[in-house]
């Protein structure tokens, strides 16, 4: 009894059922396009359509199953309203389809709307229908058609007509390869317009056949399956999208069913609340998760020109460190020659030299030798970054090769009252290449001298973690956070030495890290703060692991 109760009410209601179906995919279908581009003109456009075709289906099924004469009269006057805007909104989007940039032509405002406002409202006066008469036994209400219903007509169908004229000719102008979802499109536009106007105004005004009046909303699906299906087949909207508004739209059918099984007023008006309840946070969710997905998408983009810029950087370092390899080379190669002839010319060798022309060769050897410096710098950077670089490893003392540098260097540091103070502690021996290992050394001694006005250089060596740990103390310039986790990048000085040594190049400390990590070791940089002197250091394994000897060139 109950399953023959529910099927009839199911029958009787059938219309309903269809009618709400249509409605609330076409809220769905609007509010997604407006949700991907909320700035867009065509997107907001297509959102105003929608919506206004939902409001004229909903009351065109409310005047047909009306029994009062007068509701039935305002409610046919309403349905022409909306008819009007509907007309008109589908005009205001062909005007702007499919551009996302494009606003609204000055002509639209200045000339269509116009017409629209003063013809929507004659809908509401006896111009258009004049009445309600209750044709056969079952009093079917029909509309008395009022004089002005024919301007009604012309101007509704005639900015249909024009709005299909406009995407052709968009679909004719635009290239052959976009075309196909606008094919799609227009197709659904048409199919809809065409069965509105066959059932919904030709039928019921010259035939008075009325049957399909509240079916209108209905004839809107093929505008929404064609536009749905252009949009999906060409990826505007991501599949995530795509699944919950499926999802919404299934809630919201489920909950109208539950008003088609309504027995009275009540019931009917609370369940159709909460019917328009769930549509609504349907809508909210997909809003949610596209604005999810966007950001999703955005971060790919960016990833990917994060790829590309860097890339390109990687090429631009490799060309970089071409040219300085090239142009070391060939700078090389004069200024040995430079440093042999001053030599020669000291030594007497071109004939007796007064002592002021060896003050001159004395700057131009001094000039000459750091240029080579440079040069020499360079020509590592190049080795390094190209694989190039040749390393010897073998077991040595490290406090012996630390011993040698300072003696190399002590005078110089007397020079500026300075004094370099080695603890001398028992430390193992390791494997290391000598020459790196100088090169890094020498590098924070001769820098600690360089910057640093008085006090003692402090040098410590003791075994740390299986390895060897050198650090080097200085009471000098110091320097803050900043510099200190910049301190081993290519060309890179601190703020705190740049009016002080201004030949520096900021290498120096980018080839000891590479030395340093060739072995299989970490650098490091410290300091209390600006003028509390500093700390340089380096640890590396007694022993470095076979196969970065083995890729350094030298296995053991």
């Amino acid at each position: 009894m109950k399953f023959y109760m529910f099927n009839s009410i199911m029958l009787e209601n059938v219309d309903l059922l269809f009618v709400g179906i249509v409605i609330a995919a076409s809220l769905i279908l609007g509010f997604v396009v407006y949700f991907q581009n909320l700035k867009s003109y065509t997107s907001k456009s297509l959102l105003i359509f929608t919506i206004v075709s939902s409001c004229w289906g909903i009351v065109n099924y409310l005047f047909y199953k009306s029994s009062n004469p007068v509701i039935t009269l305002w409610l046919v006057r309403l349905v022409m309203f909306f008819a009007v805007w509907q007309a008109f909104t589908f005009f205001q989007l062909t005007s702007v389809f499919p551009s996302t940039d494009k606003k609204y032509p000055p002509w639209l405002m200045l000339y269509v709307l116009p017409p629209a406002i003063i013809i929507s409202a004659l809908t509401f006066t006896p111009l258009i229908f004049n009445g309600i008469i209750l044709s056969g036994a079952e009093g079917v209400p029909i509309a008395s058609q009022g004089p002005a219903l024919p301007v009604f007509g012309f101007f509704s169908v005639g900015l249909i007509i024009a709005g299909i004229s406009l995407l052709v000719r968009r679909v004719c102008n635009t290239k052959r390869a976009e075309r196909k979802p606008f094919y799609f499109f227009v197709t659904g536009m048409v199919l809809m317009f065409a069965l509105i106007i066959c059932f919904n105004f030709v039928l019921p005004v010259f035939f008075y056949i009325e049957r399909f009046i509240p079916l209108g909303a209905v004839f809107i699906f093929p505008f929404i399956a064609f536009t749905s299906y252009a949009i999906i087949k060409h990826k505007l909207l991501d599949a995530k999208i795509i699944g919950t508004e499926v999802l919404s739209f299934i809630l919201a059918i489920a909950t109208l069913f539950e008003v088609l099984l309504s027995n009275n007023v009540f019931s009917l008006f609370l369940r159709f609340s909460i019917f328009l309840l769930v549509l609504g946070i349907g809508l909210l969710l997909v809003k949610s998760v596209f604005n999810e997905v966007k950001q999703r998408e955005e971060l790919t983009k960016l990833t990917r020109s994060l790829e590309k810029a860097n890339t390109r950087l990687k090429e631009l370092d490799q060309q970089k460190t071409d040219f300085l390899s090239i142009a070391s080379h060939q700078l090389r190669t004069p200024l040995s020659i430079l440093k042999g002839y001053i030599e020669l010319i000291k030594d007497g060798g071109y004939g007796k030299v007064g002592n002021k022309v060896l003050e001159v060769l004395d700057n131009m050897d001094e000039s000459n030798e750091h240029l080579i410096k440079l040069v020499d710098e360079f020509l590592d950077i190049s080795r390094i970054e190209q694989g190039r670089t040749k390393f010897d490893f073998q077991k040595k003392n490290m406090a012996e090769t630390i011993d040698g540098i300072v003696k190399e260097l002590a005078e110089r540091a007397e020079q500026k009252g300075l004094h370099i103070h080695m603890e001398k502690q028992v430390v193992p021996e390791a494997v290391y290449d000598e020459e790196k290992m100088r090169h890094v050394v020498f590098n924070f001694i001769d820098n600690a001298i360089k910057y640093s006005e008085s006090g003692t250089i402090k040098i410590l060596a003791n075994e740390e973690n299986n390895g060897l740990a050198v650090r080097v103390l200085d009471h000098g310039l110091g320097f803050n956070k900043i510099d200190e986790a910049n301190f081993f990048q290519k060309f890179y000085r601190g703020d705190n030495v740049k009016g002080t040594n201004v030949t520096g190049t900021g290498l120096g400390l980018y080839v000891c890290k590479k030395f340093i990590e060739a072995h299989g070791g970490k650098i490091w940089a410290k300091s209390p703060g600006l003028g509390k002197g500093g700390e340089f250091g380096f640890w590396v394994p007694l022993t470095p692991t076979v196969n970065r000897l083995t890729s350094a060139g030298n296995p053991l």
